[in-house]
């Protein structure tokens, strides 16, 4: 049966089904449940039992607030997304100052960087089931005040232990913006207008570890390297306040448990209920478990989804692989210091902004397509045109890394690798969520931990094999790997 509130409450015109049949002498004539005085009801209502169940009215819908709000909650998540990503980055002009410091090889100071990495792939185990519960802007702010306290024990480390265990929290910590903020994306924008807000939030966590050695080059240059960490101290602490005034909740079944713990509350009734509430309990170990096993179980069965997950972990284990790799051909072939070297990363970073500036294309691109949904399968024409970049792009890296070169062609030649990285994982995340959209949460969890393995690993074997096959070698058979997955999508 439907209901509307004939009086000024904040739930006006809710419309709810109610569920409870009476015995009448007339069994043709619908029958009322009791009801407040206050209630008019709808003479085309459905009798059930008892209970009222409420649904979203436009206010209440993320995808019907303004347009400009919804947009700054993208930017703020965005924003957040790079000060994390860049915090894993910004540990590579560190790692000199901190092996000095505490007497240890470089293969231990690069645990700063994989411990980082792997904290930001299992945070999403956590992550998740929690954003079920309380909600994902709730999970945004105490994650990322997580975030910045745990970035205090890095900065002022007093030893090797305390430096790698709270740089691997504070990846924990950081890692619901890896895994969330695509839901709350999708959240807040239909499928036709998904694509660009998608593509915008994309490219963030890819700039982040762009950015993060231009920073620290410069600081590290020229300042202590704890002053790296004092810097993002004061970025996350800023980022932190945002998130808190800008971003609404937009996950649904949470908000329409809120809307019916509040009518209840208000009313007086208890009979007012979400969908959410009207489901099997499940304790939060329980779902914590669930999202141990389902995201790799849903892998197994969906071989595209493995082949993409394994395709995208390969391409963000090399992005972070740069990180070792570029110091041995800029300052190793060139003779850069340590800021010019953190310039050259600006070459992946321009890349990664062209691709989003094709973004309209893009979408126009979709729209002549000539249907109003395209197939899932559709968004990744643009992963084609990146799987064909990537290697393109590391085959040029590889044989112009000669002393006798100038820089700035190998720095040319990271451009089409960072527009190429932009179209797999844009085309891939769209995808996975446009294809499994009642499970993606599952299924981003899964590409999230699969992508994030790869990249702590990466840097760990980084110098051992452009010591043994030299900039060339090493960097051609990168390229080689990409060529061999490029006819995946």
């Amino acid at each position: 049966m439907v209901f509307s509130e004939s009086r000024s409450q904040p739930s006006s015109q809710l419309e709810v089904h109610t569920s409870q049949s009476r015995q009448t002498q007339d069994d043709s004539l619908p029958v009322e449940p009791s009801t407040p005085s206050s209630w008019t009801v709808s003479p085309t209502a459905t009798v059930h039992a008892g209970t009222y169940e409420v649904f979203l009215e436009p206010k209440d819908n993320p995808q019907e607030q303004p347009l400009a709000r919804r947009w700054l909650a993208v930017l703020c998540i965005s924003t957040a997304s790079i000060c994390v990503t860049c915090a894993s980055s910004m540990a590579g002009f560190a790692e000199g100052g901190v092996g000095r410091q505490f007497h240890v090889s470089k293969e231990v100071t690069i645990l700063g960087i994989s411990l980082f990495v792997l904290g930001l792939g299992l945070g999403p185990i956590v992550a998740g089931p929690m954003s079920e519960i309380y909600g994902r802007s709730a999970v945004y702010r105490v994650s990322f005040c997580f975030f910045f306290v745990f970035m205090f024990p890095v900065a002022f480390a007093p030893n090797i232990t305390v430096y790698l265990i709270f740089r691997f929290l504070a990846g924990y910590s950081g890692a619901a913006f890896l895994s969330l903020a695509g839901g709350s994306v999708s959240d807040m924008f239909s499928n036709s207008e998904v694509a660009t807000p998608m593509a915008v939030y994309t490219v963030c966590p890819f700039l982040g570890p762009e950015i993060g050695p231009v920073l620290s080059g410069f600081i590290n240059q020229h300042w202590h390297w704890r002053w790296t960490y004092r810097v993002l101290i004061i970025w996350s602490f800023i980022q932190a306040v945002a998130l808190m005034l800008a971003v609404p909740e937009t996950c649904t079944p949470v908000i329409l448990k809120w809307k019916a713990q509040r009518l209840r509350k208000t009313t007086g009734d208890p009979n007012w209920y979400a969908p959410i509430e009207g489901e099997p309990h499940v304790s939060l170990a329980q779902k914590l478990l669930n999202n141990c096993w389902k995201p790799f179980y849903i892998v197994l069965l969906d071989h595209m989804l493995l082949l993409l997950n394994t395709w995208n972990a390969l391409i963000l284990g090399i992005l972070y692989l740069t990180f070792q790799a570029f110091p041995i051909i800029f300052e190793g072939k060139h003779g850069f210091n340590m800021q010019c070297t953190g310039l050259t990363f600006l070459g992946m970073a321009t890349g990664m902004v062209l691709g989003l500036c094709t973004q309209p294309y893009w979408n126009r691109y979709k729209d002549a397509h000539g249907q109003e949904e395209p197939p899932a399968e559709f968004r990744l024409r643009m992963g084609q045109v990146g799987g064909v970049l990537v290697p393109i792009s590391l085959f040029w890296l590889a044989f112009t890394t000669y002393r006798g070169i100038y820089w700035i062609v190998p720095v040319l030649a990271s451009v089409p690798f960072g527009t190429g990285t932009y179209f797999i994982f844009t085309s891939s995340f769209t995808y996975i969520v446009v294809a499994h959209r009642s499970i993606a949460s599952f299924a981003l969890t899964c590409n999230t931990t699969m992508r994030t393995t790869f990249a702590a690993a990466f840097p760990l074997f980084a110098g051992q094999m452009y010591d043994t096959l030299g900039t060339v070698g090493a960097t051609a058979l990168l390229a080689g790997m990409t060529t061999a997955m490029a006819p995946l999508p």
